[in-house]
């Protein structure tokens, strides 16, 4: 399966860590994006130092799982970008409220956004 997991600025990183821990043991492909609060977010609660640079955070959050393909989130070219990619589900883990509100309302500014839009737009998983 190909899952998309977007993280996003909202209080729940453990969640977001125990789902990519679950998806890999499963044998998902996990294209991940997240935002920079979700980076931020992440820092924080998965090792207590916020001040984290993006980089770091994700080597850490990712931890080389064979499978995961981080993508940024200003990458508009990525697979889950476009309705033609083969998607099986869309996830947004831990989701604020910001971005439920923007992914509502149509509009998009990032790839997790994007991601969450074509979703809806194919009528897949989200």
């Amino acid at each position: 399966m190909n899952i998309f997991l977007g993280i996003t600025g909202a209080s729940g990183a453990p969640y977001a860590a125990r789902l990519l821990d679950e998806l890999v043991v499963a044998g998902c492909e996990v294209g991940l994006s997240a935002s920079s609060a979700g980076i931020e977010i992440l820092a924080t609660e998965l090792y207590g130092d916020p001040a984290l640079d993006r980089a770091t955070v994700l080597e850490r959050f990712v931890g080389g799982r064979g499978g995961v393909t981080v993508f940024a989130p200003d990458d508009w070219r990525a697979p889950y970008a476009s309705g033609s990619a083969k998607v099986d589900a869309y996830v947004v883990c831990p989701c604020s409220m910001g971005t439920a509100g923007t992914i509502a309302s149509g509009t998009m500014s990032n790839l997790i956004h994007r991601a969450a839009s074509v979703a809806i737009k194919e009528g897949r998983r989200l």
